[in-house]
């Protein structure tokens, strides 16, 4: 997902029929440069920081092994990954405007981006579409939680369609055209300007997951205000029906009549969460990705010549802004995950030891259980 850049020779913007690119010029001064500087490494320590704390409580705390939670740490995987590899290498070209790593560096670079990228967002349809069966069908999703080889498996499917979807492109477009439009001292995918490939791709790669992910809420949303006006009625009749009929006989009530009924507004409370929970995802997915997909395909409609470059450059970093925030919209929104964060970040917590009060009660019922049993 690289862009073109500068060209130490070119100024402004305009189009090279030889290379059918479009050059642009970044001139950054001191002050300029270093808040774009701060502002590029801390957008990467808040990426891989977030992310690495996914991964080590998935490691230290074995009750986030479930098939669930193994789809957090996909996402995790992926976006660490954005922010220790992609954008560190991107960094030193943005900012003087040329590639010198190597044409070979560009390639895994462009390949890594791209994979990464769109793993990250298969993997935002995965945990939708896992919090839409816990709470659709939700027996036959706690009966297979312990199944961890199915996430194991749709985590593979997951890298594999999103190598499949850009990958042999990255690598191969140059074999099959014949010749590079990507000059020396730049690093873009050769399919830059096509904008029908660009539409197909971004079809599998925002359109469709966009679509899903909103599908999977609003069925959760449907079937949480479903289930809910069905215990309200339920409540209802039980508190019409069953005093009366109790009255009328003589026959007094069960102390655990009602205990379904308590269940239920857990239940819903619960789902309740989800509900919410997949509201921001969608928003904040949509907001992150849809300015870069629309831009890109417009862009390569246009040939660059309708669109200022450094517009796309703010709509690319909102796409890396994404890694950066799914590790607090996603793992912090379950209680689990949080225990987890817990254990690491405050381990004086978890360790204390029992206070003198604490002792003294167990010490006293100890005494009190000896003396019983001697008597």
């Amino acid at each position: 997902m690289s862009e073109d850049q500068t060209d130490t020779n070119s100024s402004g913007y305009y189009f090279d029929n030889t290379s059918t690119r479009v050059q642009s010029s970044f001139v950054f001064s001191g002050p300029v440069f270093v808040i774009l500087m701060v502002m590029m490494v801390t957008l990467v320590v808040v990426i891989v920081l977030g992310n690495a704390l996914v991964i080590l409580a998935f490691k230290v705390d074995k009750s986030l092994r479930r098939q669930c939670n193994y789809y957090f740490l996909n996402l995790a995987i992926s976006d660490f990954l954005v922010g220790a590899f992609c954008i560190p290498v991107y960094i030193p070209y943005i900012l003087t405007g040329r590639w010198t790593l190597g044409r070979g560096l560009c390639k895994l670079w462009l390949v890594m981006d791209y994979l990464l990228c769109s793993a990250s967002v298969f993997s935002i349809v995965l945990i939708s579409y896992d919090r839409f069966l816990s709470v659709t069908r939700a027996v036959s999703y706690r009966a297979r939680q312990s199944k961890t080889h199915e996430a194991i498996i749709k985590m593979i499917a997951v890298w594999v369609l999103a190598f499949v979807l850009y990958g042999p492109a990255i690598i191969f477009w140059e074999l099959v055209v014949g010749r590079s439009r990507v000059p020396k001292d730049e690093c873009f995918a050769e399919f830059y300007y096509s904008w029908y490939f660009l539409l197909s791709a971004s079809m599998l790669e925002f359109f469709s997951p966009f679509i899903s992910v909103a599908f999977f809420n609003l069925s959760i949303y449907l079937n949480i205000r479903r289930r809910r006006l069905h215990s309200r009625d339920a409540q209802l009749h039980l508190q019409l029906n069953e005093p009366a009929s109790a009255q009328g006989e003589g026959i007094p009530l069960p102390h655990n009549s009602g205990s379904g009924m308590k269940l239920a507004p857990s239940r819903l409370s619960r789902d309740k969460k989800i509900a919410k929970s997949l509201a921001i995802i969608v928003c904040v997915f949509a907001i992150c990705w849809a300015p870069y997909t629309l831009l890109m395909i417009i862009r390569a409609a246009c040939r660059g010549r309708c669109i200022q470059h450094h517009w796309y450059e703010v709509t690319f970093w909102l796409l890396w802004l994404n890694s950066a925030i799914n590790p607090f919209l996603y793992p912090l929104c379950h209680s689990t995950f949080r225990r987890a964060f817990s254990k690491i970040l405050c381990p004086k917590r978890h360790t204390t030891p029992p206070s003198s009060i604490t002792i003294t009660l167990c010490c006293w019922k100890a005494y009190y259980i000896y003396i019983s049993q001697a008597q």
